[in-house]
């Protein structure tokens, strides 16, 4: 059975654009950032009796944004974050937990954006190693989301398969977020064929879908740069993308719809959310009756066995220190590749040197965005 969901935060916005969704019986599932409450920490019992609703059908799933899975230096906060999820997980029972591909960049664990890793020995050890403390913490299957956001086209060619290696220690799931696709095949003039082929689709648990933005590069004329950036609706194409995509994920269970409520303001914004989620719903619909193997349940087929103490790397720790000043305080794409090619990045696996220039300067507008937090 497959899931039209939405993602579903204790926002004004969002709720009211998604009532009569709800009221209708629509929404089938729900994803909760459970990580986002430090805004509002104080849930009311409305609210939480939504959640319960949805957990008691098994129909609830979590979604991580701030545990930066491959922070090369172990942060209290990520131990806080993992007691989260463990109690979170004894009230709601999760279907499924979820976080984001990368690391976060900023000081304050609530700030900055997630960037990509060199995919190396040291890195993979790392991922595996938070991959396997999130299903200790949360007991239920655990997955990563594919990067909307990539240096370089080798760094696109080589995103699947890392991802494939990460998850497999802890027989883990893939989240393909469709308009990070999307953004990769217009921003590298990859082929969709040719990228499907780059992903496990037999691991494929969740599809997100949403819209983003367009930005014009300044270092490469004529240019446009896709965003990941949630505040527009879903364009066609993407739609298109989920019709041709749902076949190919035999363990496919849920299908999430994704908005910034910062951009459902208006009557006209939310009635085009609502006309997003219904057109999602009848694609959905029209493949409920392709047979699912459902035969992977995407839980550890051993025991895990990691240390108490976690995997760090004090050289990729500061690497991703001077890499996120870097990002933060360039004035410019040229000021930033000076700083770069300057600096003990150069010459070693993040590969500085072959960084796509207008991808470097969409990196710097990120980190320079989301530096005072999300």
């Amino acid at each position: 059975m497959l899931l039209p969901s939405i993602a579903c935060n204790l926002d004004k916005n969002l709720l009211t654009t998604a009532l009569p969704l709800f009221e209708s019986g629509s929404v089938e599932g729900l994803e909760w950032s459970f990580d986002a409450l430090f805004k509002q920490p104080n849930m009311p019992d409305w609210f939480q009796e939504l959640l319960l609703t949805y957990a008691n059908e098994g129909r609830l799933i979590g979604h991580g944004v701030y545990f930066s899975i491959f922070s090369g230096k172990w942060k209290p906060e990520q131990t806080d974050w993992l007691a989260q999820l463990r109690q979170f997980s004894k009230t709601y029972r999760f279907d499924h937990v979820t976080e984001h591909f990368g690391f976060m960049t900023g000081e304050d664990f609530h700030k900055g954006a997630p960037i990509s890793i060199p995919y190396t020995s040291t890195t993979l050890g790392i991922g595996i190693d938070r991959l396997m403390r999130i299903q200790d913490a949360c007991n239920c299957p655990v997955g990563l989301e594919n990067l909307a956001f990539s240096y370089s086209l080798d760094e696109v060619k080589k995103h699947g398969e890392f991802l494939q290696k990460l998850i497999e220690p802890v027989n883990g799931f893939i989240i393909l977020d469709l308009h990070n696709l999307f953004c990769q095949l217009h921003n590298f003039e990859v082929g969709f064929e040719e990228m499907l082929k780059l992903y496990p689709l037999q691991r494929v648990r969740e599809i997100h879908i949403s819209g983003g933005s367009w930005e014009d590069s300044m270092v490469v004329p004529n240019r446009k740069i896709r965003r990941d950036t949630h505040d527009e609706p879903v364009p066609a194409s993407v739609f298109e993308l989920l019709e041709k995509t749902i076949p190919h994920c035999p363990n496919l269970k849920f299908v999430v719809l994704e908005q910034l409520s910062s951009a459902l303001n208006t009557g006209e914004e939310r009635t085009a959310f609502q006309a997003d989620f219904l057109k999602m719903n009848d694609i959905v619909a029209q493949h409920s009756g392709i047979e699912q193997l459902t035969t992977n349940a995407f839980l550890p087929l051993t025991t895990l066995y990691f240390n108490s103490q976690p995997v760090e790397d004090e050289a990729l720790a500061e690497q991703q220190a001077i890499l996120s000043q870097i990002l933060e305080t360039a004035n410019s794409y040229e000021d930033g590749r000076n700083m770069l090619r300057n600096s003990s990045l150069a010459a070693t696996a993040w590969n500085v040197e072959n960084w796509d220039p207008a991808m470097l300067e969409t990196a710097i507008a990120i980190a320079r965005k989301w530096k005072h937090g999300f």
